[in-house]
């Protein structure tokens, strides 16, 4: 079943990226509803490998400022929360609990190629869901990619079992701050059908 028009103008076609919020906090009931919804989105076995990192106050974003790049700084420093979006790369230790068959989590122990290739892709795939159900919820997302991982990993990971994949800032959006929509790439420049 087809979801309604304003669903999709909500998720995809009118949601922009937020580079500014409004002073308002984000509940965390609602996190927790965004979480349990992104987590219903399909990944490999189930892997589940994508955590989330809620950072709520000032002082905690003030540990991810040294890591921003310069057009991200401020965006960050002022956004209501920023959320790093990691991946676990050892998510096979609740393989037991999560998928139905046996072995599994061996496998991928015995398998740091697979693990890792099955960790970062399926990690990714959590956090666009994180996204998707955010703005199916009413918030809106500023992700970045524009960020220095090896040092959100050194101050926020330094065990090395979860890898940063991207920052989020999340909240309520500020329509004057955003930019005019980019150019999409067409069907035909994007798509092949064989």
């Amino acid at each position: 079943m087809k979801i309604d028009q304003a669903s999709l103008d909500q998720i995809f076609l009118k949601a922009r990226t937020a580079n500014g919020f409004l002073d308002r906090p984000v509940p965390l009931e609602l996190l927790r509803e965004v979480y349990e919804t992104a987590s219903m989105g399909a990944t490999s076995m189930n892997t589940q490998p994508t955590r989330y990192v809620f950072l709520l106050t000032p002082a905690q974003r003030a540990r991810l400022l040294p890591a921003m790049s310069p057009g991200n700084l401020e965006k960050t420093r002022s956004a209501p929360m920023s959320v790093i979006i990691a991946t676990d790369m050892q998510f096979y230790v609740h393989m037991p609990t999560i998928w139905h068959k046996s072995g599994i989590k061996e496998m991928f122990e015995g398998n740091a190629v697979l693990a890792q290739a099955t960790a970062t892709r399926n990690g990714t795939l959590g956090g666009a869901y994180f996204m998707i159900a955010a703005r199916a919820l009413g918030l809106d997302c500023g992700p970045m990619s524009g960020v220095d991982l090896a040092k959100v990993n050194a101050e926020f990971f330094d065990d090395g079992r979860f890898k940063a994949n991207f920052v989020l800032n999340l909240g309520y959006g500020d329509p004057s701050l955003l930019f005019a929509r980019n150019q999409r790439l067409s069907f035909e420049q994007a798509c092949t059908v064989l």
